[in-house]
């Protein structure tokens, strides 16, 4: 099934809205200039916002046209033994996350966490384990400076 672009960019729209109302709802911490109301705020105007350029199609200029190509006689659709268990991905990875942060920590984790999901979209060594590396250092630097949350350190602590 496929939805036009203007109906999914204001289902965007419409759930970034009601992310940053729910955002802007919660109770600001007395004493500190950024509370738990940041967070969402700041996702959801994101979302609505990406929702607005998919609904106008801004970028529908530099995509190429979809050329359908039907299967000849005797190809089939990509399989193999494990093609199909790629929908588990998601799931799996959230269960390894709560099963190893505490242990492991959050740099640890979530580097393995990009690396499982860089490989499997299709993504080379050469540029998944980059990506690994550098991803998570970001991520931690955003929640701890930024939003302020604490992650676990495990057995590789960032340094600031």
């Amino acid at each position: 099934m496929r939805l036009p672009d203007r109906v999914t960019g204001l289902f965007l729209v419409g759930l970034g809205a009601a992310a940053a109302y729910g955002g802007w709802q919660l109770p600001p911490v007395p004493g500190q200039p950024v509370g738990p109301n940041v967070f969402p705020l700041v996702i959801g105007s994101g979302l609505a916002l990406c929702g607005l350029a998919i609904a106008f199609g801004i970028g529908n200029s530099f995509e190429e046209a979809e050329e359908i190509i039907p299967l000849e006689a005797g190809q089939t659709r990509p399989t193999g033994k494990l093609y199909g268990l790629r929908a588990l991905l998601p799931p799996a990875l959230l269960l390894l996350y709560v099963a190893a942060a505490d242990r492991l920590g959050f740099i640890i984790t979530a580097a393995l966490i990009v690396y499982a999901t860089a490989t499997a979209l299709g993504a080379r060594w050469k540029l998944s384990l980059p990506l690994a590396v550098l991803a998570p250092v970001g991520i931690h630097l955003i929640f701890s400076k930024l939003l302020r949350v604490p992650l676990p350190a495990g057995l590789l602590p960032m340094p600031w």
